[in-house]
């Protein structure tokens, strides 16, 4: 049998009191007898009342509800970005409503349509890319947004990150230095903004910076099957040295290197871009570039929280520090 939902219509009556006075009570208006609002709380923990958040945002037009935004709700990766981003959201009693946006049967506009249409006050957008329908759909509302783990090339929302051309640049010196020589680019998505416009130019310039030819940039390797299967490849054009952007696909490159009998990393140096707990559990370890995961989702939170409120924000644009872990996958370790 289902299971009759409480209203506030159910607590203004046993409390005896109008639903104007429950809604003041649930949310924390001072305006209210002390002995009132006692009664009044004790029928909500006798009744078990949940107070709905839309409908609560109907009077104060505020539903303290976020969205959140993910490509891959398996990727460790955004996991780790929404631990932060959940802690911040539960400190200042914001709820959360997720969505994935990875092979749904709804275009991604769609979904990010159907999220704002819940009459959430700000969203978090966690993707390697912002395409331009996603964007348009962010503007058509005074929502607040901001980007947590990605970037925005054309700026127009804030957002959280690190310094991806720095943190690659570095990767691929530390290759350098090792001897390595013909370096290599792996990354997923080359549409991406931050493979497109960061992680890609950034390998370029490297590459023409220390006369090392036109280089490979391989490109659609998105899992560990992939990462598996592109290493024939790499083996055919003599690459000594590679950054993936994705663990499990470093991991591929590792097993099947490994399958192979080629040894890591005197055959080869691997350094992956997000430094997951993956990196760090497979042997060898993976050297890699450790973003501050939960660090980004909290700031990114916070940001919004001062956003939802109209506070001042002073860098809409925060670059966090990373860090360059050298493990097992590298000679310089």
């Amino acid at each position: 049998m289902h299971k009759q939902e409480v209203t506030i219509y159910d607590v203004a009556r046993e409390a005896k009191v109008s639903m104007a006075t429950v809604s003041r009570v649930v949310n924390g208006n001072n305006n209210v007898r002390k002995e009132t609002r006692d009664r009044v709380m004790k029928v909500i923990n006798r009744l078990h009342y949940q107070p709905n958040a839309v409908a609560q945002g109907l009077a104060s037009k505020r539903t303290t509800t976020v969205g959140l935004i993910v490509p891959d709700l398996t990727n460790l990766y955004f996991a780790e970005l929404s631990k932060g981003i959940d802690d911040i959201a539960l400190l200042y009693k914001y709820n959360i409503i997720m969505t994935s946006i990875e092979n749904r049967l709804m275009k991604e506009d769609q979904a990010i349509q159907s999220l704002l249409n819940k009459q959430v006050d700000g969203v978090i957008y966690m993707s390697n890319r912002l395409p331009r329908e996603a964007a348009e759909a962010f503007k058509r509302t005074d929502t607040p947004v901001v980007l947590a783990g990605t970037k925005d090339n054309r700026e127009e929302f804030p957002s959280v990150t690190i310094d991806y051309k720095k943190a690659d640049t570095e990767a691929f010196n530390l290759m350098y230095n090792d001897g390595k020589k013909n370096l290599a680019l792996v990354i997923g998505d080359p549409k991406a903004v931050v493979n497109d416009e960061n992680r890609i130019p950034a390998y370029k310039q490297f590459m023409k910076e220390h006369n090392l030819g036109a280089g490979h940039v391989y490109t659609g390797i998105k899992d560990h099957s992939d990462g598996y299967n592109i290493y024939s490849q790499l083996v055919k054009d003599g690459i000594d040295g590679v950054v993936v952007t994705r663990d499990i696909t470093a991991v591929g490159i590792l097993n099947s290197a490994m399958d192979a009998g080629k040894k890591i990393p005197e055959d080869l140096e691997i350094v992956t871009a997000s430094a997951t707990q993956i990196a760090s559990v497979v042997c060898p370890a993976l050297t890699a570039i450790r973003q501050p995961l939960y660090d980004m989702g909290a700031v990114a939170m916070r940001m919004l929280t001062k956003l939802m409120n109209s506070e001042k924000v002073d860098n809409i644009h925060m670059e966090l520090p990373y860090e360059l872990l050298k493990k097992q996958s590298t000679l310089n370790h």
